[in-house]
């Protein structure tokens, strides 16, 4: 993936063999594609499944106390054997190259475990809802497919303004690829009703939103702190048969 800067617009390209950026491929990106690709290797062996099927989230969360797997199923790669998750790592790449450009390691890590984990609470909570119904929760979420869904997201909103150039002919507004995460996953779960792990995309997109949007998280968190103190106000008043008086020049009311 490729963009630049400047008077001209901001452009994105998938597809070419050019990436955003110059240098060696950070090692820990690197390091990150290869748990990724062994561990989905290793499912399709008897003698090595056991190890993936200890990674990935599953009902032994609950039933068996198994809670690593809420933050580790995101780092064993997932899905059938086909050449598909090859070209998911390699957009697993690309978004992931500009991200931790753009926010730096720490943050870049942060995103990814946090996300990860507040996706696997989420479709956690839904499962247990739902009764735990479904015989393979989660798969719409497993591996490489959050990771995607929390890159993806946090991409739009870092390079909002930016046009990625789709197949080379397609352009769309980065901005618009936050919603592409929770579009893929609602078509998926037409076919598998993997409900659980819709809500782990959902929640992945969100966190991820949420997560690189600091003035967004402080205007969220400032409105909170007004609402739960005016509570605090109201609450005060009817206690002592006050009343609110509202000047008005709509300054703060007063209590008479």
């Amino acid at each position: 993936m490729a963009y630049g800067r400047g008077p001209q617009r901001l452009g994105v390209q998938f597809g070419s063999i050019g990436f955003a950026g110059h240098g060696r491929p950070p090692a820990d990106l690197i390091a990150l594609l290869a748990v990724l690709f062994v561990t989905y290797a290793l499912q399709f062996f008897a003698s090595t499944r056991i190890v993936p099927s200890l990674l990935q989230l599953g009902p032994a969360v609950w039933q068996a106390g198994f809670v690593w797997q809420l933050v580790t199923y995101a780092f064993s790669g997932f899905g059938p054997p086909s050449p598909w998750f090859l070209l998911e790592l390699l957009v697993v790449y690309w978004f992931g190259r500009d991200v931790r450009r753009m926010v730096g390691r720490g943050r870049f890590w942060r995103l990814l475990a946090l996300g990860a984990l507040g996706a696997a609470v989420a479709a956690v909570a839904v499962q247990l809802a739902a009764g735990g119904v479904h015989p393979m929760p989660f798969q719409l979420m497993q591996g490489q497919r959050v990771l995607l869904a929390l890159l993806v997201a946090a991409f739009a909103m870092l390079a909002g303004d930016a046009t990625i150039l789709l197949f080379f002919v397609l352009p769309v507004r980065a901005r618009l690829m936050v919603w592409l995460g929770p579009l893929l996953g609602f078509v998926a779960f037409l076919a598998t009703k993997d409900l659980a792990g819709l809500a782990g995309i959902c929640a992945a997109t969100g966190l991820a939103v949420a997560m690189t949007s600091p003035r967004g998280l402080r205007r969220a968190w400032l409105a909170w702190r007004q609402r739960r103190f005016q509570r605090r106000v109201d609450r005060a008043a009817r206690k002592r048969n006050l009343r609110l008086v509202k000047p008005p020049d709509d300054r703060k009311p007063t209590i008479h």
